[in-house]
Parts: structure tokens; C-alpha cells; sequence
């Protein structure tokens, strides 16, 4: 296993001394590709893309192998969900339009997207950390940032391997820590040796380990912002902590320059988050041809009951209660059309979701064909709250 111990462990500190800050970004490796992986251990070493809908799904041979779909037959719009690193290496990468990574890589393995399962690798692999470290800020799927600082364990990284061990037990499955004083150190430590690192950087590595890097490594330097950064000759996170301040706030104001400032010398005091409460929960898909209000309309009546009945049990998995339900509609000209509505009391069932966003979806005109469909449920409340079974109802997607 890769490891990168820069420095010595710090001491554990005396009795009644405030312990300095150990905070670890974890974050599995090819999360979805990995869960893939293990269902079909024959493609290991093989590059493989996750995304696309169920037809692609491999076909099982009377002699007990599968066949698996190409790259190469795939036709759509969709985008990759994941690749395995041998196909990061042809240039394949998450958020990637299927077609131009199928130019990039026509003989890689297609394989849908299986969201369920990665759900539940999630959880295992998150309930193995907490056995170990509990307080943990849940980032997504297959990262978390977790709180060391006043662990038992001493010794950084022997604890940051424990940790991995303890994942791999749970799961089969790798993952990357980088542990510094900050959130904003590790995270960009935890990408440092991937897969299956341990990082471990105090402040006194930045000028060798962080500031060399792109200042796009930064969470928060987008692709604009880091375009307007080299055209300021600033290039490394290096170039930006040497960067006038007053030049900064000539180019990005003074909020956001003060930010990169602080950021590029390594000053993040944000803490460890163990609980938050979600502000909004959405459902959406983007068609792989576009939809026609009329033509297609039993097609798009299916589509927006499952989103609904997805988005329910998103609600009661979270223990929430909606008392605002709204959609989301992408035309073929790429308009985006928004509509909420608020609800008496929240709600958290399919059916008082699906009627709600009927009601949203009969104050759009649909003049045109449809790229997307999405349904959201925000203001969120405690499930308790919720109040009984609605009537049950059959609804169609454009009824009157």
C-alpha cells in the first residue's frame, strides 16, 4: 500500500492540552467502476466506463461468461458516471460526453450504472470508518472528511491505515487519505497517491508538496477562474500565494481575492460538519432521444412517476418531509423552466409528490420536445411531522 509520511507523528498531547487538528479526507477510489469490479472481477486491468441505461447491461452465455457491451456500440447523449483508471489513461473521465469518450476508448467495456448497490457500498464503507473515527462530515457517496484530532492513536498514519484496512474489510474496496490540519489541505492531499495512498502534510510542506501544484487543485478555483489566473501569468498555488493581494482584488473583488489569498497559503478553519440538514433533495434524467409532450407522453407519465416514487424514498432513507415539491424541464432548445409549489403540511409519499408535481407541471406550456426531466422536494422538515396517507390517486402526467 502507498503511503507518504513527510514528517514524523506529532506527540500526543498532554493531559488537558488542546490537541492539534488532524483532519482526513477519505475518498474510495473509482468508486462506481470499483463496485463494478467486484460483481465482474474478470475486467480488472481492463479500461472500463460506467453510465448509459440498462440495455447495456452484460449478457450472461450458456457457458457461464459474460458478453459485455463496447464503448464503440454506444449511441446517446448520456455522460460517463466513472471510469477505471486504465481508462482515465485514454482520456476518459467522469462528466465526459459518451460519445466523444467512445472516439477516445471504442474498446472499452460499457456497463450501466447500478446506483442501488453503490448506495450500499457507501454505507458500509462509511459505518466501518465510524467504528473507528466517528466524527465524520458525509461529502457524497465516496468521500467523507473525518475529525483525528483527539484520537487515542497517536501515530497519523498507522491510524489512517487502519482506517483503510477497516474499508477494505467492509467493502473490497480501495480508498485515498490525505490527513493535514485542515479540510482544504486534505482534500487535495487525498489525490496525491491515488489509489490506495495515506498523505499525511502539516503546514510546514507547502512549499514542497502543495504550492507546485495547479492552483485549479484548489476546491473552489473553477475552470473560469482558473483561466483568468494564467492570464495573470499565476499558473501554481505557489504563484498564487505570492500573488499582490491588490492585484487580486483588481481582477476578482475583494471577498473572493481575499479567499485565494487566505487558501493558497493553506488557512481554512472551516470544521468538521458531523451533521447537517439537507436543504433540498432532487430526482432527474436526461432522455437519450428527446421526448415529445403528446407523441411520447405515455413514456414521459412512466418516467415522472418513477422520479417521483425515487424522490420518496429519498425523503423517508433521510428521515424528511417536503412541504415544497417542484420540476425541472429542459427543452430541445435548452431552455430550463422551473416550477415549485408549497404544500399545507410535508409530505414524503409518492403519490402527494407525484400529484404535487402534476400540479407544478400543468403551468408549463410544453410547446416543444424534452431533454429533461427532473422533480425536487425542498423545505424540508422531520419526518414526524408528515402527515397521513393521501387518497390514493391515478395521475397522468397531463391531466387537466
Amino acid at each position: 500500500m502507498a503511503s507518504d509520511p513527510v514528517s514524523d507523528p506529532a506527540p500526543a498531547p498532554a493531559r488537558g492540552a488542546c490537541a492539534p487538528r488532524r483532519i482526513a479526507h477519505l475518498d474510495m477510489d473509482a468508486f462506481f467502476a470499483s463496485v463494478e469490479l467486484l460483481r465482474y472481477p474478470e475486467l480488472r486491468g481492463q479500461p472500463v466506463v460506467v453510465g448509459g441505461r440498462h440495455r447495456w447491461q452484460p449478457e450472461r452465455l450458456a457457458d457461464g461468461s459474460w458478453r459485455f457491451a463496447r464503448l464503440r456500440d454506444y449511441a446517446g447523449r448520456g455522460v460517463v458516471t466513472t471510469s477505471t483508471y486504465e481508462a482515465r489513461a485514454l482520456g476518459v473521465f467522469s462528466a465526459m460526453g459518451m460519445m466523444k469518450a467512445a472516439r477516445l476508448a471504442p474498446d472499452a467495456i460499457l456497463l450501466p450504472a447500478r446506483f442501488e448497490a453503490y448506495r450500499e457500498y457507501s454505507r458500509r464503507f462509511k459505518a466501518a470508518v465510524a467504528g473507528i473515527a466517528p466524527l465524520i462530515e458525509d461529502r457524497g457517496i465516496d468521500e467523507i472528511y473525518i475529525d483525528l484530532s483527539g484520537h487515542a492513536q497517536a501515530d497519523t498514519e498507522a491510524l489512517a491505515r487502519e482506517i483503510q484496512d477497516a474499508v477494505r474489510e467492509a467493502t473490497g474496496l480501495s480508498c485515498s487519505i490525505g490527513v493535514t490540519p485542515n479540510k482544504l489541505l486534505s482534500k487535495i492531499a487525498s489525490e496525491l497517491r491515488k489509489p490506495g495512498g495515506i498523505t499525511v502534510l502539516h503546514m510546514h510542506d507547502l512549499p514542497v508538496r502543495i504550492w507546485p501544484l495547479p492552483a485549479a487543485r484548489i476546491n473552489g478555483i473553477g475552470p473560469k477562474a482558473a483561466e483568468r489566473l494564467r492570464g495573470l501569468g499565476i499558473h501554481s498555488i505557489g504563484e498564487l500565494a505570492a500573488a499582490p493581494p491588490e492585484l487580486l482584488q483588481e481582477h476578482f473583488g475583494r471577498g473572493y481575492a481575499s479567499w485565494l489569498h487566505a487558501v493558497a497559503h493553506g488557512r481554512d478553519d472551516r470544521p468538521v460538519q458531523t451533521h447537517s440538514e439537507p436543504k433540498s433533495v432532487s430526482r432527474e434524467t436526461t432522455f437519450e432521444r428527446d421526448l415529445h409532450p403528446r407523441r411520447d407522453r405515455a413514456e414521459l407519465s412512466r418516467l415522472f412517476t418513477e422520479l417521483c416514487r425515487q424522490l420518496a424514498e429519498d425523503l423517508r432513507r433521510k428521515g424528511c418531509a417536503a412541504r415544497t415539491i417542484g420540476i425541472k424541464l429542459r427543452f430541445e432548445d435548452f431552455r430550463t423552466v422551473t416550477r415549485d409549489l408549497s404544500l399545507p403540511h410535508p409530505v414524503n409519499d409518492a403519490r402527494t409528490i407525484r400529484e404535487a408535481a402534476g400540479q407544478c407541471l400543468r403551468r408549463v406550456e410544453l410547446d416543444r420536445r424534452l431533454r429533461l426531466l427532473g422533480v425536487r422536494a425542498a423545505a424540508l422538515h422531520d419526518a414526524a411531522e408528515a402527515g397521513g396517507d393521501p387518497a390514493a390517486m391515478q395521475l397522468s402526467l397531463l391531466d387537466p
